[in-house]
């Protein structure tokens, strides 16, 4: 019984590897250059990427359980019609897919539109899945925290309709449970979602005040200018992905991504601590500062 890990050398599908492997769990993991994939012993490398038809049935072949992760590129949804077509061809009934929270709400954003198409192709071909819709990462403000130690600005237009932000970390070992917990059923389980979000639900303002007092200083919240988000992430990234991320960020204006009732206490029974929160990773980057 083997579980395939997708996007197994990156931020979420490193930590749902080496998860499964506390666990005990027998894991596969696709990778496209296994001499940098540098993943724990034990796992097994099958090299290859989601449009490699050959190499994806060679990699599925004897898999039980499939994590499929997808990463935001212009082919994400291809991608996943292939993988998922292949999953069912090889008699993988198991799966773990990794949406977004609010994709059927964002529904001019691509990435999210792409992923909403995943979740109905999932229930219409009749797979037995868990969805993880997750929030933004918290992780992802890595990108702009010299932005916040240098010039005293919270850049990100996150708005005031709050985010439940959510650590990679926590969304990592929620997916390893959740692949264990199908894995080892006597029988495939039936599909259901899966909101994953941080313990708090934070406004642009907010998100500027934990920095303010991680730092001991006054950092400033950047505003909800999206067409200059846009243009500045068009420096190191390509005009389609600086567009989407654009429409993104616009949503998060209007809509925000706020928890269900329930979703939190859900996820700290599943995990049996608290969930990690923003505050934590200021903190964090304020001591390595």
């Amino acid at each position: 019984m083997t579980i395939l890990v997708t996007g197994a050398t990156g931020t979420v599908g490193r930590n749902v590897v080496d998860h499964l492997i506390k666990r005990g769990a027998d894991v596969r993991a696709l990778v496209r250059d296994p001499s940098k994939a540098n993943l724990p012993a034990g796992v097994t490398v099958a090299q290859g990427d989601l449009l490699d038809v050959d190499a994806l049935r060679t990699a599925f072949s004897g898999v039980s359980t499939l994590f499929l992760l997808n990463a935001v590129v212009p082919d994400e949804f291809t991608q996943a019609l292939i993988a998922l077509n292949l999953a069912r061809e090889a008699g993988i009934e198991r799966i773990v897919y990794l949406s977004v929270l609010h994709s059927d709400v964002y529904a001019n954003v691509p990435h999210f539109a792409g992923k909403f198409s995943v979740e109905r192709m999932l229930e219409q071909m009749g797979f037995n899945a868990t969805i993880l819709r997750p929030a933004y990462f918290i992780n992802n403000d890595h990108t702009v925290k010299d932005v916040v130690l240098g010039h005293g600005v919270y850049p990100m237009p996150i708005g005031d309709k709050g985010l439940a932000m959510v650590d990679a970390r926590d969304l990592g070992e929620i997916a390893a449970i959740e692949l264990v917990r199908r894995e080892q059923a006597n029988e495939p389980l039936p599909l259901e979602r899966i909101n994953v979000v941080g313990p708090d639900t934070l406004t642009g303002t907010d998100v500027a005040a934990i920095w303010s007092e991680a730092l001991g200083r006054a950092i400033h919240y950047g505003g909800d200018d999206t067409a200059a988000f846009e243009q500045n992430l068009r420096n190191y990234a390509p005009s389609w992905m600086a567009l989407d991320m654009r429409l993104m960020a616009e949503r998060f204006l209007v809509d925000g991504m706020v928890p269900e009732a329930g979703d939190v206490d859900r996820l700290t029974a599943m995990l049996g601590r608290p969930l990690r929160s923003y505050r934590d990773f200021a903190t964090e980057v304020a001591a390595s500062a």
